[in-house]
């Protein structure tokens, strides 16, 4: 287990295409905390994400280690005519938790949306994930309670499309 770092410094820094293989190695672990299944390949994520622009990544340090990273890319608010952030990934190694990775790397996509002068972010989160609901809860967020989200893949989007 690493060393707790209480006052060390994060650093944030931009993805770029030659992450390809670290971004992935943090979705594989996201995917292993969530008790979901990854498809996604290195190549695939440098093409989508890196290349093709469809999402932004940013990764946090510590004293040089990867401590996570969060995945984030634009939608669209209809009622406020703006621009939303959302945040797909967001990710601390167990060894960083509870030493402010998480919050920078929100605060670091919250800027960018203010500077995109998007209406806000938005995510998903598990409902049995106690300590992130926990830690949004204490940022402020608000979960919306009205709302229930939904997914089509597969069968089902392959009898839809005709």
């Amino acid at each position: 287990m690493l060393e707790l770092f209480p006052m060390a410094k994060i650093s944030l820094r931009r993805g770029a295409a030659a992450d390809a293989e670290i971004l992935l190695e943090f979705l594989r672990a996201l995917a292993e905390y969530e008790h979901l299944p990854i498809t996604a390949d290195a190549e695939t994520l440098r093409r989508d994400v890196f290349f093709n622009k469809r999402a932004e990544v940013v990764f946090a340090e510590i004293a040089g280690q990867p401590a996570g990273m969060a995945l984030f890319f634009f939608t669209y608010s209809t009622f406020s005519g703006r621009p939303i952030l959302y945040v797909e990934d967001l990710f601390v190694k167990k060894d960083f938790r509870q030493q402010g990775v998480g919050r920078e790397l929100l605060r670091y996509i919250a800027r960018a949306a203010l500077e995109q002068n998007c209406g806000g972010l938005n995510w998903s989160a598990l409902n049995w994930n106690k300590p992130s609901l926990a830690f949004y809860k204490k940022l402020g967020a608000v979960h919306l309670r009205d709302w229930d989200r939904y997914s089509l893949s597969g069968e089902a989007l392959q009898g839809l499309a005709g």
